[in-house]
């Protein structure tokens, strides 16, 4: 059976003629998708492999069809369900976290968070749902593969228990939120910095309708790059008022607000770790394992205003990061 790389050549040549086009790979992906920057004469695209069996590129068309008069996204120029392929417009090589310092953060936050609010509008008719069932099973993420897997430890039985209390609560947490479209992964590796349009959305195609603040927490406490507390309160703040502007049925008081914030950014970063450390040990992408400090990091900032997470604060802490470091790569020859 043929490769994927000579299906796609096949595929572009039908697209392209014989010889008329040049192929070079445009960036690694967390997932089985691949994709290829697709040089043609004086324009460029991009090639997005997608095994059928473990990817559906018919999400991703989905979506995109969604999405397109909201936001900045890919033009779907051809496409191959059956094979799964797609042939997209390129939105360029600079991602957000390629460019984000303390001289641009401002303006680039403020248009991904402009073109948030205007994502979280769109419908989700059909869209699965954010519901308890998926909330505990991302959690169990961290449990099974980075404290099980990855780091080998067992918790006793009250650290379960303490375990297990607090991911209700972030469950609960995640429930009473207003419901609205929800990209799951609208952070800095993918958001493009366009000329136009900024920022360009990739990466949608697991979209569900879910939490209000989900997105917003994804955005703001990054789990490839960290700002300084007041930064994320301004932000913050910033989204309040255009949600306050154009979406007040979704308003809430900033106190409600920011406890809805923090505790989803709590549920997204132990899936984030679990996921880290599945695509190391799965995978063989041992440098995801890097983030998983800085990911879990943000946990820990809020156990002086939470003290209900102050036990997964203290597994974090005693168990979670010293078993990281002892597994750390030794440096040098």
């Amino acid at each position: 059976m043929p490769d994927r790389l000579s299906l796609l050549h096949e595929w572009l040549r039908g697209l392209f003629g014989a010889d008329d086009y040049r192929l070079a790979p445009a960036s690694a992906d967390a997932s089985q998708r691949r994709y290829y920057r697709v040089a043609a004469g004086a324009q460029t695209f991009i090639a997005m492999d997608a095994p059928p069996g473990r990817e559906d590129i018919r999400a991703f068309m989905r979506i995109t069809a969604r999405l397109a008069t909201r936001v900045n996204v890919p033009v779907i120029h051809h496409s191959d369900p059956a094979r799964g392929f797609l042939l997209l417009s390129d939105l360029g090589n600079q991602t957000y976290l390629q460019n984000l310092n303390a001289a641009t953060a401002g303006r680039l936050y403020r248009d991904a968070i402009d073109a948030l609010v205007r994502m979280q509008a769109v419908p989700g008719a059909g869209l699965a749902v954010y519901d308890a069932a998926r909330l505990r099973a991302e959690l169990a993420l961290f449990d099974d593969w980075l404290v099980e897997r990855q780091l080998g430890i067992a918790l006793d039985a009250g650290e379960a228990q303490a375990l297990e209390n607090i991911q209700a609560l972030l469950i609960q947490n995640a429930l009473e939120q207003p419901r609205v479209f929800v990209h799951r992964d609208y952070h800095s590796r993918n958001l493009m910095l366009t000329p136009t349009g900024n920022p360009g959305v990739l990466d949608y195609q697991d979209a569900v309708a879910g939490p209000l603040a989900y997105d917003l927490v994804s955005l703001l406490k990054d789990c490839y790059i960290k700002w300084p507390a007041r930064d994320i309160d301004r932000w913050l703040g910033y989204y309040l008022a255009e949600l306050q502007r154009r979406r007040p049925a979704w308003a809430a008081d900033r106190d409600r607000f920011r406890r809805w914030f923090d505790l989803m950014g709590a549920q997204r970063h132990l899936k984030a770790g679990g996921i880290f450390a599945r695509l190391s040990r799965r995978d063989g992408k041992p440098g995801f394992l890097a983030d998983i400090p800085r990911t879990l990091s943000y946990i820990l900032d809020l156990q002086p205003v939470y003290p209900e997470l102050a036990p997964l604060c203290e597994i974090i802490e005693r168990r979670i990061l010293p078993g990281l470091a002892a597994r750390r790569p030794a440096c040098g020859p």
